[in-house]
């Protein structure tokens, strides 16, 4: 009884195996030949004027914040730093990257508060003469400790990111200078 048990469990085995019929489905692989078509050959032309999905990223200096081969000075195209667009980047600053460059941009986010290694001021000379195209860069692609962002924030908010962190610069660094005449007059005639 025991010897027939051990022949079944073979015979069990081999009914239940895993089917290939997905495997080795009939298909045809790229550069193979083919009979089917008149050329021979298995894989069809593009249709002409195809885009690939989500892939084209001819503006370089939308998509990688570079005019040639230098970091772009300004906004691309479509994008104006007007209050709306700031106050987005505001928000999205707020989400991504105040956890480390803190509130301000100083550097003093939370987890600087709890032993990681604190990242730069964005108010050190060094980043506050960097086009606005850097920081869409080190954003898209990490840089030190930092990691890309790229997967996890869309261009356009990276834009609205960089271009607050613009603001945030400007605004921990202006002069009574920067102030226009017009505005002067302003601060000048609320002090009474």
């Amino acid at each position: 009884m025991r010897n027939k048990a051990l022949l079944l469990i073979p015979a069990v085995a081999a009914l239940t195996a895993c089917r290939q019929d997905m495997h080795d489905q009939p298909k045809f692989k790229g550069l193979q030949v083919s009979g089917l078509w008149t050329n021979g050959q298995a894989v069809r032309p593009l249709v002409e004027g195809t885009i690939a999905r989500g892939r084209l990223r001819q503006d370089p200096h939308k998509f990688a914040g570079k005019t040639g081969d230098v970091f772009a000075a300004t906004l691309p195209a479509g994008y104006k730093a007007d209050k709306a667009f700031l106050l987005h980047g505001q928000r999205r600053y707020n989400i991504y990257c105040t956890p480390c460059h803190g509130m301000a941009g100083y550097g003093d986010g939370m987890v600087v508060s709890r032993g990681f290694k604190a990242p730069p001021s964005y108010h050190i000379d060094r980043l506050r003469n960097q086009p606005v195209g850097y920081f869409f860069d080190v954003m898209t692609n990490g840089y030190g400790v930092m990691v890309s962002y790229a997967s996890r924030i869309p261009v356009d908010d990276r834009w609205a990111i960089a271009a607050y962190i613009r603001a945030l610069q400007l605004s921990q660094n202006a002069t009574l200078a920067d102030v226009s005449e017009a505005d002067r007059a302003k601060m000048a005639g609320g002090r009474n």
